[in-house]
């Protein structure tokens, strides 16, 4: 069964975890800072009672930026990544947010199929962003009232 939930700062180890299995952006530090930003919902999908995804979303006003998306590797290509994004655009909908923001390598042809689907267009480019020197590409979906 598959269930979707917002977490707590208590639950900030099983972020960790899911991200050192899985894309390895953030420390143990960064992932309990991330918590205490302002605007920061952090929402897992469970299957089976079991965290196998998570997104962070960043609220500012109108606007909101995705600061991680991951989904455990064995999960991944089963549709679970979608399910998760769909109730992500739906949540931005609820909360009339008009414009949605990410940044992905652009290295990660994967990711960024990903998210083409779901109407993000490239805007632009961070040189030298990651650790490894590569870019990040900026992607923004709009909201059309």
């Amino acid at each position: 069964m598959i269930s979707i939930k917002e977490i707590d700062q208590g639950e900030f180890e099983l972020c960790y975890r899911l991200d050192s299995d899985t894309i390895c952006l953030w420390t143990k530090n960064q992932w309990q800072n991330e918590f205490n930003k302002k605007g920061i919902k952090v929402v897992a999908i469970f299957l089976r009672k079991k965290i196998i995804g998570i997104y962070v979303l960043q609220v500012i006003l109108d606007e909101a930026q995705i600061n991680y998306f991951s989904i455990k590797q064995k999960f991944r290509r089963k549709g679970y990544g979608s399910y998760l994004m769909n109730y992500l655009i739906k949540e931005c909908e609820n909360l009339n947010i008009k414009k949605l923001l990410l940044e992905v390598s652009e290295t990660n042809s994967i990711a960024k199929s990903f998210y083409c689907r779901f109407d993000f267009l490239t805007v632009g480019r961070r040189k030298n962003y990651y650790r490894d020197g590569t870019d990040a590409v900026l992607k923004e979906k709009k909201f059309i009232k």
